[in-house]
């Protein structure tokens, strides 16, 4: 198929029937799909020299798989190679929809039992990142995960972390319980002294608003510390 600039596109429909996506979707149903599959059916064509499964593959292994494409910023996304605005707007519309049915169904949401689901929740994501990253697990009476937003990026040094930024999300959301976590780029998960610092003035900033503080993860390079496990707070 030739675009309207007259670049040549591989599409699907290029492809054996037997590897079309859409094809394997009707016949077998989505489950069956690897996310590389389901992707391509969202983009519907590649690029001159990479086809549409090449490219969702490339995609998914420059974020990092779903969570890694699902946070990257629109400009940056719509700025990669064989995708732009309209191709970057398919992809986030369906994230985002994929995000609101995990938090219109609570049975679907994770439920956080110990300081190793609330790591294996973000290790994947979090261990390869290159920036330090500050996030907050907001959770309900029953520990199921409300939401995972970003508070800091960069050098979330205690000085700067804020109780008010930490909470006002859990407010927000209704939250009982937050479980604190941050990645070390070094890969070495070990907390600094400013780590348990200000996690012990977060547990009593929490204490007033009846918001509790249960652990504070630190991700390394696939290797985790809980401050809670460790004695810490």
């Amino acid at each position: 198929m030739t675009s309207d600039n007259g670049q040549y596109h591989l599409t699907i429909h290029d492809l054996p029937t037997d590897e079309r996506p859409r094809e394997r979707l009707k016949n077998y149903g989505a489950a069956s799909l690897s996310n590389a599959e389901l992707i391509a059916i969202l983009l519907r064509t590649g690029i001159k020299g990479e086809n549409v499964l090449n490219l969702s593959a490339r995609l998914l292994t420059e974020y990092g798989g779903l969570l890694g494409l699902a946070r990257a910023e629109f400009t940056d996304l719509a700025a990669k190679r064989g995708l732009g605005p309209a191709k970057a707007s398919q992809v986030k519309a369906a994230l985002e929809l994929a995000r609101r049915l995990v938090l219109a169904s609570p049975n679907a949401r994770p439920q956080i039992t110990s300081p190793s689901d609330a790591a294996n929740l973000l290790m994947l994501e979090m261990g390869g990142l290159a920036q330090e990253h500050f996030r907050v697990i907001l959770l309900d009476t029953k520990h199921y995960v409300l939401g995972i937003p970003t508070l800091y990026k960069g050098n979330a040094n205690a000085a700067i972390i804020r109780a008010g930024e930490v909470f006002r999300p859990a407010i927000k959301a209704a939250a009982t319980a937050t479980i604190l976590v941050h990645n070390h780029p070094s890969g070495d998960p070990t907390p600094s002294p400013e780590d348990v610092q200000v996690t012990r003035r977060l547990i009593d900033a929490g204490k007033m608003l009846d918001i509790a503080v249960l652990d504070h993860i630190v991700i390394g390079n696939q290797r985790y510390v809980s401050l809670k496990e460790r004695g810490l707070i």
